[in-house]
């Protein structure tokens, strides 16, 4: 049932292949059962799952440039919104960053067969590297934009939680007033 969701939710955005679809799937049921003893995330709904965390995910995922990047994905938590992006896009290099050591054994295990997928259990300050993008979920903007690890920064918020004189905004197309908020900075 939740490939199927997910391939239609997410149909009118892009197409997953079965590689990516399965990927994808045994994530989720690792998420389910590790949550169970971890508070991974507070979603346990099928649909909203698929929406809220692989849709959103995804939506991010087509809006990075198509070119290879070294993008790192600040409080993963869960793995959203790194995992369905190295899923979605192979070409790109993912450093998840988790300071919660129980976490990262989580997204350790879930990454294990994402090549393109490294995890970090360190605070995203204690991180001393260069990356093309930062992107983070269900993190305060606030703590995300003083890093200056990286030159973009994409987060998937709340409308309220976007400050557009800061960055360009993109509506999303799941849940309640949720966006795409980027900031460039200047170089």
């Amino acid at each position: 049932m939740f490939k199927e969701l997910l391939a239609a939710e997410f149909a009118p955005y892009g197409r997953l292949s079965e590689l990516q679809l399965d990927q994808l799937e045994r994530h989720y049921q690792l998420l389910t059962r590790w949550n169970q003893r971890l508070n991974l995330t507070r979603i346990r709904d099928e649909l909203e799952a698929v929406q809220l965390h692989y849709c959103e995910s995804l939506f991010l995922a087509n809006y990075l440039p198509p070119a290879s990047q070294r993008i790192v994905d600040i409080g993963s938590g869960g793995g959203f919104p790194g995992i369905p992006i190295a899923i979605l896009r192979p070409d790109c290099e993912v450093t998840l960053v988790e300071a919660h050591q129980r976490k990262a054994v989580f997204l350790k295990e879930a990454s294990r067969e994402l090549p393109n997928v490294h995890v970090r259990s360190s605070r995203a300050e204690d991180l001393d590297e260069a990356f093309d993008w930062l992107v983070a979920r269900a993190v305060a903007p606030s703590d995300i934009l003083k890093l200056e690890m990286a030159p973009d920064i994409a987060l998937l918020i709340g409308i309220d939680d976007a400050d557009e004189a800061q960055g360009k905004v993109e509506t999303i197309p799941w849940g309640n007033r949720r966006v795409l908020f980027h900031v460039k900075r200047s170089s």
